[in-house]
């Protein structure tokens, strides 16, 4: 037996058909309400804060305390803690012991044991202790599970996975002293990074002050030779064609007229990477998406559909690399411009926790209008997305995908089952 169990059983009063019908017992033969189960407490301390019951018609109210066995309260030195003082009722598995509190009485027990149904217990044997399964724990019995419930749970923790970028955006808020263009810069420098070069992508937002960056992005070509001058990109050792040398020379300039700093922490990596999304071509590009949207915040802001927010994006990069993904290394023409699938990848990552962000900030509710557009956006592939539409089939869309890896991630691989609807729904079947 996991005591985890045992919490979901109290919290959602899972406890047979006794708890509707005043017919539980503490092992003293008294007869137990509960009018409320209390606050959950993930912390330290009762595990349930706050709670209401009655026992015997009288009325307590204070915390309550759960274990597999009522000896765990001394294997856990309870008696030792003052935190334990207003335990009101001490619910477990098996009662082996009696637990008296502070004044030396008896705390009431619940033993649970005897009035929890076998069904529960069998959908909770083959959903979280049986390990016959591929991919995730109720691969199973997910089909059987209603559409409509599982679309809910997806819209839900889609908003848990957008509030934790929400966090970020919020740091960034603090380290930008209050600039909102510049937590936007950041957020997109990140993404434009790609995962290889996240972090010294936004090293670059944050070693040059935003409006050091208004000033380059309206100086005729000085932003890009900037990004390449200070990720190291321009080399001094060798013969250096036309342009570098012109970039080399914009990048010592404005390093001393700005006071830059010569290079970033983090390395610049091309190592794994395929050509189009070398440092070099999405600096460029960056650099590009600056000098060509100069009040870009306000575009995004007053952007409400994916289509507005891919036409803005419609960036490419300058001429040079045209006919180079790397230094002196020339091939035939190209434009190089960002792709849609690019650009919807900024909208999730970037521009959706921005303005999700910024409409909190200002007391706005925008949350109708980001489901618009996250649903408008095509499905993302990778193996998570494809493991659970294996499983069901379901809209193929971004908010779907989103929610499936932060369900994979943050509860399937976690064994979190039972705080997840779709575990819940499965493991309440008769």
């Amino acid at each position: 037996m996991k005591e985890a169990l045992l919490h979901y059983l109290w919290k959602f009063r899972k406890l047979g058909n006794a708890a509707t019908s005043q017919s539980l017992l503490t092992t003293s033969n008294e007869i137990i309400e509960i009018i409320n189960p209390g606050t959950h407490n993930q912390l330290s301390g009762p595990d349930f804060f706050n709670a209401q019951i009655r026992i015997n018609n009288q009325l307590w109210a204070g915390n309550i305390e759960i274990h597999v066995r009522s000896s765990d309260w001394f294997l856990h030195n309870h008696e030792q803690d003052s935190a334990f003082n207003n335990v009101i009722l001490h619910v477990v598995w098996e009662a082996d012991c009696e637990v008296y509190d502070v004044s030396n009485q008896p705390i009431p027990t619940l033993e649970l044991n005897k009035i929890i149904g076998k069904q529960i217990l069998l959908n909770y044997q083959k959903l979280l202790e049986t390990k016959n399964y591929k991919f995730i724990n109720c691969e199973a019995d997910f089909a059987e599970v209603s559409d409509l419930l599982v679309q809910n749970w997806l819209e839900r923790i889609y908003f848990e996975r957008l509030e934790r970028k929400v966090l970020e955006v919020e740091r960034l808020l603090m380290l930008q002293k209050g600039d909102w263009e510049a937590v936007l810069f950041a957020m997109l420098a990140r993404n434009f990074g790609t995962v290889v070069n996240a972090d010294a992508f936004e090293e670059i937002a944050l070693v040059i002050p935003f409006k050091t960056i208004r000033k380059l992005a309206v100086a005729n070509n000085q932003l890009e030779a900037v990004f390449l001058g200070i990720c190291g990109l321009l080399k001094t050792s060798g013969e250096l064609d036309a342009q570098t040398e012109s970039w080399f020379n914009d990048f010592q300039f404005n390093k001393s007229k700005f006071d830059l700093k010569d290079s970033l922490h983090h390395t610049i990596q091309f190592f794994k990477l395929r050509p189009p999304n070398f440092p070099t071509i999405r600096l460029s590009q960056l650099a590009q998406l600056y000098e060509k949207h100069t009040t870009i915040f306000a575009q995004i802001n007053a952007a409400k559909t994916r289509k507005e927010l891919q036409s803005l994006f419609a960036i490419e990069t300058s001429t040079y690399w045209q006919t180079h993904y790397n230094f002196n290394k020339t091939h035939k023409k190209r434009i190089k411009k960002l792709t849609p699938a690019f650009i919807d990848l900024l909208i999730i990552n970037s521009i959706i926790p921005v303005k999700f962000a910024f409409a909190k900030a200002q007391g706005i509710i925008i949350e109708e209008n980001l489901l618009e557009l996250i649903t408008s956006i095509p499905s993302e592939k990778n193996s998570i997305v494809s493991g659970f539409h294996n499983l069901k089939p379901l809209k193929h869309h971004a908010l779907n995908t989103q929610a499936f890896i932060e369900l994979k991630k943050n509860y399937c691989n976690l064994n979190r089952c039972l705080s997840c609807q779709i575990g819940n729904s499965i493991l309440n079947r008769g």
